[in-house]
């Protein structure tokens, strides 16, 4: 199943956010967890192109549909994860209308977009196809989603979401935050009317929806609220916390 045929499956999607772990195995360490997809970060991770370029793979294997962000909206960030055979592609702080529309421009080909064209490659598994056909089978497959993070990104929410060929919505919560000037304050009231017009941008305009989420509880607090992507902590986190929690219950129960 496809990025896109998995948002367009009812119920919950549960995620995890890959920012060290690039190794061979981990599409199939998710898999194997039971999860529905990845978000593969390139913008704090320090991950390269030539990383995604092997990662991609590993989540085809597995069979894992996998969001990636890159690092900056330019053209020549989004067009060449999507050459890489990414499925769906974020860049930071989409702000506009104008901005959406250019990511639109960037990931989609003719006459959805403007990319670049660039064939018989990893997006399309290197197979020979009819030009028409190669190109509408990509833009199929590709999936836009805007990142909000910013007090301008939340005020044209509505505008963002309904540009063509815009496939979801995803908040970055920390820098929402701070964009409001209000860090870590998730329960402020000004966070909080910002979230509620994402949720309703997304839901009027039918885009998808995700998040980071610390906790399962979150998780489901968060679906509840009309979010459906919902991605549980990240490799890093799972790791340090189990092993944290699993060293602290050794030694309590060890103890004379």
């Amino acid at each position: 199943m496809g990025l896109k045929e998995l948002a367009r499956a009812p119920g919950p999607k549960i995620g995890n956010f890959i920012v060290e772990f690039a190794t061979p195995g981990i599409g199939h360490i998710i898999k194997a967890a039971g999860l529905d997809f990845a978000f593969f970060d390139m913008e704090h991770s320090g991950f390269s192109f030539e990383t995604l370029k092997s990662a991609i793979r590993y989540f085809e294997a597995a069979q894992v549909p996998l969001i990636v962000r890159v690092p900056a909206q330019e053209n020549d960030m989004l067009a060449r994860a999507c050459d890489m055979g990414a499925e769906g592609l974020i860049a930071p702080m989409i702000s506009t209308r104008a901005q959406a529309q250019a990511m639109v421009d960037s990931v989609k080909y003719f006459p959805e977009g403007k990319r670049g064209v660039g064939l018989q490659m990893a997006h399309d598994n290197y197979r020979a196809a009819p030009v028409a056909d190669a190109l509408k089978a990509a833009n199929a497959r590709t999936a836009v989603i805007c990142l909000i993070e910013t007090a301008e990104g939340a005020e044209n929410v509505d505008a963002i979401a309904s540009v063509k060929g815009v496939d979801g919505l995803w908040v970055g919560h920390f820098d929402l935050s701070v964009s409001l000037g209000i860090p870590g304050e998730f329960t402020h009231p000004a966070f909080t009317a910002a979230i509620d017009r994402i949720v309703a941008a997304a839901g009027s305009h039918g885009k998808f929806l995700g998040r980071l989420v610390p906790t399962p509880e979150a998780g489901i607090a968060f679906y509840r609220q009309g979010f459906d992507f919902i991605c549980y902590s990240g490799d890093i986190w799972v790791l340090r916390d189990g092993l944290a929690a699993a060293g602290k219950a050794i030694r309590e129960g060890v103890k004379p």
